[in-house]
């Protein structure tokens, strides 16, 4: 639909370029004045439709784009689907919040989206919306829109043995994505694996479920107390820390309140930390796309407990923070692009069962 070229990346003396997309009149004005009056915003355009959003990407090469889902002509995560292919750029995608919305919301983020927010409930004022908005653009900025090009699934280890072994990923922005990637690679007899991926709690039972619909594995929302077993992953819900807990030979989960940790609830940091200590060199960590430093200290403390470790490479991250402060902190073993995770997470639990056994 639009053929891809290279794109200006944002500078830091000027701007971040933004190109509003929304069928609604008064919301584009009103997104458009809230956005002005931040300083490191400048709103280039609006559109009404995709095909007009179409003409006005090539023509005023904004740096982030937010996306309405209805409008008419083409819906947005159409539209999201065939930018992400031919000309990957950030998107906010606008829905709401509602038990339909999440899974709309769900779908935005599977599509490329690198960020979803919820449209407030009246089309004539914004509430809080614009300087949270204007912050997630901020953000938006500095992150790496992804060609959505599907991989085929990484073959597995034939002899893999799955007895104790533990494996533990962490991810925050592209990670939907990311997940979807890793995991449908896995084999029905994969090791017992806990995810932390940074999502709201109207989110995470969702995307379990959509996980659970693609896998071999079954994928589950975790629930307290809930067993990590072979062939089972357990999503960490959203406002929980999930921690690994060890009883014998058995493995289970704790879900506790508590403060955030790196601004983050759940935390993946929370999780190493708790692998670290009671799996350590049963274990398995990969730390993937996302921003910040969540997760950085715990794949360390993991990789000093004696567990195999994985940061996902630059290229091939939306957003390189989580990986790139686990490598500066030398937590990282292995280095590997996004569609060599999987790959690399098996072989490496099925090295920890060979050690066991000889």
């Amino acid at each position: 639909m639009i053929a891809t070229t290279d794109r200006i990346p944002a500078a830091a003396t000027r701007p971040i370029r933004v190109l509003i997309v929304d069928d609604s009149a008064v919301v584009r004005q009103l997104l458009t004045r809230e956005l002005g009056r931040d300083s490191q915003i400048l709103v280039v355009g609006t559109a009404p439709d995709p095909y007009v959003a179409r003409d006005k990407i090539l023509e005023l090469k904004p740096d982030v784009i937010t996306l309405d889902v209805e409008m008419p002509r083409m819906d947005g995560l159409t539209f999201l689907r065939k930018l992400m292919e031919h000309y990957p750029i950030p998107v906010i995608v606008l829905s709401s919040l509602t038990a339909k919305g999440t899974e709309t919301a769900l779908d935005a983020l599977a599509a490329g989206a690198v960020d979803v927010l919820g449209k407030p409930g009246s089309a004539y004022t914004l509430g809080d919306l614009g300087p949270q908005l204007a912050q997630r653009i901020k953000a938006a900025s500095r992150s790496r829109a992804q060609k959505t090009v599907p991989q085929p699934p990484a073959p597995a280890p034939s002899t893999l043995r799955t007895t104790d072994q533990i494996l533990a990923i962490g991810a925050s922005t592209g990670g939907v994505q990311a997940l979807t990637t890793v995991l449908s690679a896995f084999p029905s007899n994969a090791p017992g694996t806990v995810v932390v991926q940074h999502m709201p709690a109207q989110f995470t039972a969702s995307f379990a479920h959509r996980l659970d619909t693609l896998c071999r594995v079954r994928v589950h929302e975790a629930v307290d107390g809930d067993a990590v077993i072979t062939g089972r992953v357990l999503i960490a819900p959203g406002g929980k820390h999930m921690l690994l807990s060890r009883s014998g030979a058995r493995y289970t989960v704790l879900l506790r309140d508590g403060p955030e940790v790196f601004h983050q609830k759940p935390s993946v940091e929370v999780l190493f930390d708790s692998v670290s200590r009671h799996a350590g060199p049963n274990s398995v960590g990969a730390i993937l796309t996302g921003m910040g430093a969540d997760g950085a200290q715990g794949l360390l403390n993991m990789r000093k407990a004696g567990a195999r470790t994985i940061a996902q490479d630059e290229a091939s991250c939306v957003v390189f923070g989580m990986p790139q402060e686990a490598i500066k902190r030398g937590a990282a073993e292995k280095i590997v692009p996004l569609d060599q995770v999987a790959r690399t997470l098996l072989s490496l639990a099925h090295s920890i069962a060979q050690k066991k056994q000889s």
